[in-house]
């Protein structure tokens, strides 16, 4: 008979909450109050709500209520002995529903245990404190790896949103590890300042103290509803999110309980450095037509030192902003008036104007004829290339004359419309366009970062209309183009083929055919020093996605596509 909360088959997974968190203290146990610390130096807020907040008893009840028979279904279960196989083919021996991937760890060293913070089971990240239910290949990850880092600043991101819920009794909305972090966002009358960041610090590192267990359980949709009946971004997000009828997993630690398909570190007391570093404003879902709401990001590290190399890293940055050196050099500004589009100052556009000569003078040498199409389709365009079905929320869309046009958010379908404009002889192929075409992407105004994140670019962008036979050849020459131009900047690299993602367009044939050329181009001009990344490539086409470190090793991305 099936368990009414519990199930051992996959619960619903819900991408928009990734990042969900929730931890946990023993069951019936109250979180201790740091009574010498009521108010922290800067504000004149206490460091906790007294009485905190009711949604906070309300959520834990209902969790120890439900982990209480999820706990007398685990222990019904069947003890059968497993084998569990090791990444270099060694085996250890365990019993189903009782040995976890921790206990694995410590049978092979003190020092492993202590330093995993995740582990991969059957290739799917698993809890190192949650049971193998049956026989399994199993990874340990630490921090280093870059799943082990994510899900340590996931785990992170909970423990800055309980301190969030104990400092503000806000709601919570969603709080994903990113590249360099985490972030939470949240929902309070209290506007956020740099001024509250000792506070959050301080209730962090009192949840950090206490080493809350991350506790993970499955839940029906009808329960979440209850369990969330006070936050209307949760309701919304389980309501279109999770299927009726099916449920979804929450995490608990010390007196939070949120949405969250994990997994998580096993506690808080893995985290040794804990810092708040910026907050900004945001809207629910990244939809201006959403309520506005506080985002608070944070960094963590499972190493006091580490945190201290952060800190001088932040002090190398800042002297290199390029929005700090584009001001103080008169090279650019951005305005309040036309978010994310720059304004290039005489001095910037000398430069501007020089990085596109350069590349005019390659593109001339090269064999690319420059073509100029147009900044505005008709929705009819956009429709046939896909981008209607797929790209419309990331476009500016304009009603004219009773039909919905768009802003053009890349080249691509301007290119083939020329090349369709009349009738090609094979004898013509490989033809090779140019263009410096103005693009506009609907970015989230939070997202907007300098020059990095805009809204309105110039894309120096190309597209080689060739035969299957020439692909590997104008893929090599396009590599050689790439070496030239990055090696006169001094730009290390690093390559991935991304392959078929859910939502592709045309048959699995072209797609198979398509990687299988680009697999041979990055075989024969980069043997063995390319990585595969399963399911990244464009709706419309795999692509070698090619990643750039500048002078403080932060990374960005280039796409070749096929």
């Amino acid at each position: 008979m099936a368990h009414p909360v519990a199930s051992t088959s996959h619960p619903v997974q819900i991408p928009a909450l990734e990042s969900k968190h929730a931890d946990s203290v023993p069951q019936n146990q109250k979180t201790p109050k740091d009574k010498k610390a009521k108010v922290v130096a800067g504000t004149s807020y206490p460091l906790e709500l007294q009485p905190p907040p009711e949604f906070f008893d309300h959520r834990i009840k209902m969790f120890d209520e439900l982990k209480a028979e999820y706990d007398t279904f685990v222990a019904a279960q069947p003890r059968e002995e497993i084998t569990v196989t090791l990444p270099d083919g060694s085996e250890r021996k365990g019993k189903s529903w009782e040995t976890s991937p921790l206990d694995i760890a410590k049978e092979l060293s003190k020092s492993l245990a202590d330093r995993v913070v995740i582990a991969k089971v059957d290739g799917e990240l698993w809890d190192l404190e949650r049971p193998l239910e049956k026989s399994v290949k199993l990874e340990l990850l630490d921090f280093e790896h870059p799943e082990g880092k994510r899900v340590f600043w996931h785990s992170s991101a909970h423990v800055l949103g309980e301190a969030a819920e104990r400092h503000y009794g806000c709601h919570l909305c969603l709080g994903p590890p990113t590249d360099d972090g985490f972030f939470y966002e949240m929902a309070t009358d209290r506007p956020v300042s740099n001024t509250d960041y000792p506070a959050l610090e301080k209730v962090s590192e009192m949840a950090i103290k206490q080493k809350q267990k991350f506790e993970r359980l499955v839940v029906s949709k009808e329960k979440l509803l209850e369990m969330f009946n006070y936050n209307k971004y949760k309701q919304y997000l389980i309501q279109t999110k999770v299927p009726d009828g099916t449920s979804t997993t929450v995490y608990r630690c010390g007196p939070m309980v949120d949405l969250c398909v994990g997994p998580h570190i096993p506690h808080t007391g893995k985290i040794k450095a804990f810092m708040v570093t910026k907050n900004s404003a945001s809207y629910f879902l990244g939809d201006a037509a959403n309520d506005s709401l506080q985002r608070i990001y944070g960094i963590s590290f499972p190493d006091k030192k580490q945190l201290v190399d952060y800190k001088a890293f932040l002090a190398e940055a800042a002297k290199r902003d390029h929005r700090k050196i584009g001001k103080e050099q008169e090279l650019f500004f951005f305005h309040d008036l036309s978010p994310g589009s720059c304004f290039f100052l005489p001095h910037g556009a000398r430069i501007y104007n020089s990085l596109v000569e350069l590349m005019r003078s390659e593109y001339f040498k090269r064999g690319y004829q420059e073509v100029i199409s147009p900044n505005m389709y008709n929705s009819k365009l956009w429709e046939t290339s896909g981008h209607w079905q797929n790209y419309k929320d990331d476009m500016f869309v304009l009603d004219v004359e009773k039909e919905k046009w768009a802003l053009k958010p890349m080249n691509c379908p301007g290119h083939a419309l020329i090349f369709d404009s009349r009738d090609r002889s094979y004898k013509e192929l490989p033809i090779r366009m140019a263009e410096f075409g103005i693009i506009h992407r609907n970015e989230a105004s939070g997202a907007l970062t300098g020059l990095t994140r805009v809204r309105r670019f110039v894309q120096d962008d190309t597209h080689v209309f060739c035969m299957p036979s020439q692909i590997t050849e104008e893929i090599g020459a396009l590599f050689d183009f790439m070496r030239h131009i990055y090696g006169l900047f001094g730009f290390e690299f690093k390559l991935e083929l991304s392959t078929r993602p859910e939502n592709y367009l045309g048959t699995i044939e072209t797609w198979d055919q398509a990687e299988e050329q680009l697999k041979k181009a990055l075989e024969s001009n980069y043997p063995g020093q390319w990585e595969l990344n399963p399911g990244d490539g464009a709706f419309y086409g795999p692509k070698i996605d090619i990643t750039i470190r500048d002078a403080l090793r932060r990374s960005f991305q280039l796409p070749f596509r096929r």
